[in-house]
């Protein structure tokens, strides 16, 4: 058995990690763990504070009694908005308290595009223009190109919770290019979980989603690879070698 360990902040989407873990059909464990949110706000103050040593540390005593054999910051604005080395010191940091590999969400996209191979992504973020420009900023410090990136303005992540499906389809749609060979939509907070493989049919390209990267970087942290054709090309392919 796998154990896998996720500090999820607040409650939006958590149901999408019950869901992966039985789509994955595997001997994997999901655990997760809810962190103070602090202010619900999709601003950089605010986003800074939840991501705080302090509030992760404080989830991770319930995660080493579930036997996590690895731990996800399961946030992806509460770590890129910390730029490039402050979210690699954010996830030391993390892994130093937890005893045990860590990650964020941030990172997890970027290990993911670069597992299917795409250089080139399109970006459709529900955050304000100026958060969502700062997650470009990371890919970039990644060697990721963004193509495009389209910006819902939500501020806070209750209202992306409470997307459905057209809302999440038509994000994807607006914010999809020609050039990009992924698309990636960054937040834990959307529900996305049940839609991979038809999104991915309706666009014709994988798709990356924080949820479900999340996950699969937990599964990368403890040396796991598992076929999952339900959560799209990300569990389906073979990792792509770079030349």
């Amino acid at each position: 058995m796998t154990a896998l360990g996720f500090l999820y902040p607040g409650h939006s989407a958590e149901d999408d990690y019950p869901r992966i873990e039985q789509l994955l059909g595997s001997d994997v464990r999901v655990d997760l763990v809810h962190t103070d949110i602090g202010e619900d706000a999709h601003r950089a103050d605010a986003l800074l504070e939840m991501g705080e040593a302090g509030r992760l540390a404080s989830g991770l005593q319930e995660l080493r009694l579930t036997g996590a054999d690895a731990v996800v910051w399961a946030c992806t604005s509460g770590s890129f908005v910390r730029g490039w080395e402050g979210a690699h010191e954010q996830v030391r940091a993390l892994a130093l308290t937890a005893g045990m590999p860590a990650s964020s969400t941030s990172f997890a996209f970027v290990h993911a595009a670069q597992e299917i191979g795409a250089r080139r992504v399109a970006v459709g973020a529900t955050y304000p223009r100026d958060v969502a420009a700062l997650f470009v900023e990371f890919l970039a410090a990644a060697g990721v190109e963004v193509t495009g990136m389209t910006s819902a303005g939500i501020v806070t992540a209750a209202e992306v919770g409470g997307w459905g499906e057209a809302e999440l389809f038509a994000l994807a749609r607006a914010a999809d290019h020609p050039d990009a060979q992924a698309l990636l939509l960054p937040d834990t907070a959307l529900h996305t979980a049940a839609h991979l493989p038809a999104l991915e049919k309706e666009l014709g390209k994988p798709v990356l989603t924080a949820n479900q990267v999340t996950v699969w970087e937990g599964l990368r942290l403890a040396d796991r690879r598992v076929n999952a054709p339900s959560l799209g090309a990300l569990f389906t392919r073979e990792p792509i070698v770079q030349v």
